[in-house]
């Protein structure tokens, strides 16, 4: 048996058991020191996980949800719900318990696996409306008070599977085919509730062939894991370590990101557009209270490193006299920013929403290199992608071997391939909607190829703004465009039908405090502050900057800057970071409308 002849992902997990056996492959924080799980522990432990479950009633083909952030206890439950021919459903953490309620019930989850106490009290309020939900397993440790009938705890769930032998992990390696179902992984939900992406261990097989070259690191490579696994883009990362044997370290929070990078000192990071941004922030607010020699320098540098940026992305020779200042510019102030990302990053793999093109050339000029790429849920992941060879900042990167794309008249992309999921859980409308019988995925992404074969994501399809003087006009490389901003969190740019653009603005709380103290402005609270008339100005002064290097149609006139930051809680962002538009536009309509009034 061979990785390229494998039939399903346990084969995967398998294989690579076998071959790196005492080898580490999980890393992850526990009472402040850092612990290691090889491969053949890890094995083990799914194992007695897939016994475990049998005893609690899972066969073949039953859902088990995972609700928790990422951690390695999350690797090793999906790998033992597959071992039991069952089906992984994920939940993002921070989803509510309606949201979590909604999917348990669509996809009539049986067992499901929780973080803590505080995901035991989201699911204690729903559960009496679940009745097809037996048991509840929850990987920290509980106390008396959260003990019941059909809770256990992650360890007791060890000892119950201990001692079992391998014979269900071993039938379903032998019986799983590429057609079975793996998991049902739910989409964030936009424009609705969300729909459940019927993906089969066939589309994660031909996923992790496709991205063979990108993910190619050896077992003495680190990746760090901070996005969660209920994630598309996470989950193609589990299964690629699964493959290639690299170690998975996972991040504890991503409050402890940044001391986590210096503690694990990885070779490779898949992150969000988000955390670059937070990165290229602290650089940003770091030199403003610099002194201007050294302001200049880092100005130097970073004109250096812009050169040094540009040819390298066109195969350009590099002279002698710009390898002797790129190596100045490196020692005087890109090796502390290199130092606190571990020192041995190789690579950043960007998904889940554009980057742009400020930050992309920022961290390049830097000497990091940022593999941005392309794709959704529907598509298990990437169907596009930069790598190391054959890299532009700006685009997402050719189209992976073994999927196919094309642009249809109206600039929608389209996609055909081993990775194209199966439809929607129980919702054969909706499947038909995005689906062609000859096998074509209706993206919702407006999109075109450059000269090279460079995909370049415009905007999405649903949020394209036709404004009143009939100008189309793609909000997300507005809003991106404006939070490279240190002092501006989220945009959301309106003006469909309207006669121009406006904007809703939220701040960076800490940034915007600093602006406060260094500009001597007296406050209240944070929702006094924000109305401060010198912190609008500045911000519209920013902004009207900003208008310079945009179309006049694409200008945004008039904005306002609200109270409180977007944020799942509050239902304006999806668990992926992405904003609700139509949401967002009721919630605030008054204020939107308000622009708009003669």
């Amino acid at each position: 048996m061979t990785q390229k002849t494998s039939q399903n992902l346990l084969q995967i997990f398998k294989t690579t058991v076998d071959l790196r056996g005492n080898r580490p492959c999980f890393q992850f924080k526990e009472e402040g020191k850092w612990k290691t799980l090889s491969w053949k522990e890890a094995y083990d432990c799914v194992v007695n996980l897939a016994g475990a479950l049998q005893k609690l009633g899972i066969k073949r083909g039953d859902k088990v949800s995972l609700f928790s952030h990422s951690r390695y206890e999350w690797s090793l439950t999906d790998l033992a719900i597959l071992s039991c021919g069952a089906i992984t459903v994920p939940i993002y953490e921070s989803s509510t318990p309606d949201t979590a309620r909604y999917i348990l019930e669509n996809a009539e989850v049986k067992v499901i696996f929780l973080d803590n106490v505080n995901q035991l009290k989201k699911i204690r309020q729903i559960h009496s409306s679940l009745p097809q939900l037996k048991q509840i397993i929850v990987f920290d440790d509980l106390g008396r008070k959260e003990r019941e009938e059909g809770v256990y705890t992650f360890d007791e769930l060890m000892v119950m599977g201990s001692g079992g032998s391998s014979s269900i992990f071993e039938k379903m390696v032998q019986e799983l085919t590429p057609e079975d179902v793996a998991s049902y992984v739910y989409t964030s939900g936009t424009t609705g509730p969300p729909k459940g992406a019927v993906l089969t261990h066939g589309n994660f097989l031909a996923e992790l062939e496709a991205t063979e070259s990108i993910f190619n690191f050896s077992d003495r490579h680190v990746s760090l894991l901070f996005l969660p696994l209920a994630h598309i883009f996470a989950r193609a990362v589990h299964f690629a370590q699964m493959k290639h044997g690299f170690i998975q370290a996972y991040a504890e929070s991503i409050d402890k990101l940044l001391d986590n990078i210096a503690e694990v000192r990885p070779h490779l990071m898949a992150s969000v557009p988000r955390i670059f941004e937070k990165v290229h922030t602290r650089v940003m607010q770091g030199l403003e209270g610099a002194s201007p020699f050294k302001k200049k320098i880092f100005s130097w540098a970073l004109e250096v490193g812009r050169e040094r940026s540009e040819r390298l992305r066109k195969h350009q020779f590099l002279s002698p006299l710009l390898q002797v200042k790129w190596l100045a510019a490196y020692k005087l102030v890109f090796s502390k920013l290199h130092a606190k990302m571990g020192g041995r990053l190789m690579v950043f793999i960007s998904g889940g929403a554009p980057l742009s093109q400020e930050i992309a050339d920022f961290f390049h000029s830097a000497g990091f290199i940022i593999l941005e790429g392309y794709g959704l849920t529907e598509t298990t992941a990437a169907i596009t992608c930069n790598d190391l060879k054959h890299y532009k900042i700006g685009v997402v990167g050719k189209t992976l071997p073994g999927v196919s794309i094309k642009i249809a008249s109206d600039g929608e992309i389209l996609a055909k391939g081993g990775v194209i999921f199966k439809g929607y859980y129980k919702r054969p409308e909706d499947t038909a909607q995005v689906l062609t019988q000859e096998g074509w995925f209706h993206t919702g992404d407006i999109g075109q190829f450059d000269e090279d074969g460079f995909l370049k994501i415009t905007d999405r399809k649903k949020d394209i703004i036709v404004t009143a003087g009939g100008k189309n006009v793609a909000p997300q490389n507005i809003e991106n465009f404006i939070k490279a901003d240190p002092l501006i969190s989220q945009v959301m740019v309106h003006g469909d039908k309207r006669k121009f653009l406006s904007a809703l603005i939220t701040l960076d709380r800490p940034e915007v405090e600093r602006f406060a103290k260094d500009h001597r402005i007296d406050y209240r609270d944070y929702a006094d502050l924000v109305k401060n008339d010198k912190l609008y100005h500045f911000i519209k002064n920013r902004i009207e900057e900003k208008n310079k290097q945009l179309a006049k149609y694409e200008t945004i006139k008039k904005f306002a800057i609200l109270e409180n930051d977007f944020s799942v809680e509050s239902g304006e962002l999806t668990p992926t970071m992405k904003v609700r538009r139509k949401f967002t536009s009721e919630k605030y309509k008054n204020i939107l409308d308000q622009f708009y009034q003669e």
